[in-house]
């Protein structure tokens, strides 16, 4: 049998991918994979090196208005369209799984146009315009989020790597802060903004990094791979771990008692699964999306939540500080995010993925 998995750009288009390749290979060693991406996008470095084969397409972004760059979109993208089919052909392709992003357009349309079965995971609340149009392609539609609006769609969750998954952060706590050079019996605060990082939470963290140390609280920060800092926080007790890029988030999870992060579908996913309270600051630009990421985290206890344009330093010391300092709330927090992930997405997802291969093309 053989899979093509269509997502890209972003690591939330692309972490899910993955995991999916690596449930079906789980349930069928023999399984052929090929995931389809753009030049541009995360995949060219993560796809690799989980070990899958690569196959570009030619990115087709659709502008937001009408501008003479649309002029120059159905040309583009029947180029995009014939190249995917021809990957289709080549790999013969038993089904498609798209996860969003400039390459699952192309891909939904040439499966479409072969007769491959097409399956759509959509990870966030609203639907991005390639799982709107995928949806109305197949009947095979799954969600990350339970209110996401797609017809036909069955919420699964998300798929998440296994070693995120199946992580037992106590029992891995004082060999994941060991890996960093971290204190075994401090309060542990994580920063990271994501794949790329956000420039808004690594300024008001490390502005609050001394107030933080002083009450003997450490930090693991992780800036993003573009960023850098202007001033690197001072050696000394408690430590204050920079670092732009983290390969092993799970010991990143194991390592912390409290995130300050965005709330992305992934990390809400990731943090809720492994049961790590967080300060969620949604990223104030798109469709809003993050805030509904969030919600009902926090809804349910396992988080707070403020506004991008609220954060400062002041902030994480009057309001994260207290609970780095509680750990019966850190303890009660934890249970609450607990509560509210689901570790199981991953397999269901490839047991799908493969009974409807089986059905046949159609």
């Amino acid at each position: 049998m053989r899979v093509v998995l269509a997502g890209g750009g972003t690591a939330g288009h692309i972490e899910p991918a993955l995991a999916l390749a690596d449930a079906l290979r789980q349930l069928d060693p023999t399984i052929g994979i090929t995931c389809l991406g753009t030049e541009r996008g995360l995949e060219t470095r993560l796809v690799p090196a989980r070990g899958y084969e690569l196959q570009l397409v030619p990115a087709v972004p659709l502008p937001r208005s009408l501008t003479p760059q649309l002029l120059t979109v159905p040309g583009r993208l029947a180029g995009a369209i014939n190249t995917a089919a021809a990957i289709m052909d080549r790999v013969q392709a038993d089904v498609l799984v798209g996860f969003g992003g400039y390459v699952a357009t192309p891909a939904y349309l040439a499966a479409r146009r072969r007769g491959v079965p097409i399956v759509v995971h959509e990870a966030n609340p609203r639907p991005g315009l390639a799982n709107r149009l995928g949806a109305r392609l197949t009947e095979h539609v799954f969600t990350g989020h339970p209110d996401t609006p797609l017809n036909r769609a069955e919420h699964v969750g998300i798929p998440l790597r296994r070693d995120i998954a199946n992580l037992d952060r106590l029992s891995m706590g004082d060999k994941a802060r060991s890996w960093f050079g971290l204190e075994a019996d401090l309060p542990t605060l994580l920063v990271t903004g994501g794949s790329q990082g956000a420039r808004s939470l690594n300024q008001a963290a490390l502005a609050a990094g001394p107030a933080l140390r002083r009450s003997g609280v450490q930090v693991l920060h992780v800036i993003g791979p573009k960023n850098t800092l202007e001033v690197e926080p001072p050696p000394g007790d408690p430590q204050y771990v920079v670092l732009q890029y983290v390969d092993r988030m799970d010991l990143a999870y194991a390592a912390a008692d409290f995130a300050l992060c965005r709330s992305g579908a992934m990390t809400c996913a990731e943090l809720t699964a492994v049961g790590l309270p967080a300060a969620y600051v949604p990223l104030p630009h798109g469709n809003g999306e993050q805030r509904l990421n969030a919600a009902p985290i926090v809804q349910a206890g396992g988080g707070i939540m403020i506004d991008d344009a609220e954060l400062s330093a002041e902030w994480i010391v009057h309001n994260v500080l207290p609970i780095l300092s509680d750990p019966e709330r850190v303890v009660a927090m934890s249970e609450a995010a607990s509560r509210m992930g689901r570790k199981d997405a991953d397999v269901t997802l490839a047991r799908r993925v493969l009974q409807i291969a089986a059905q046949g093309r159609g």
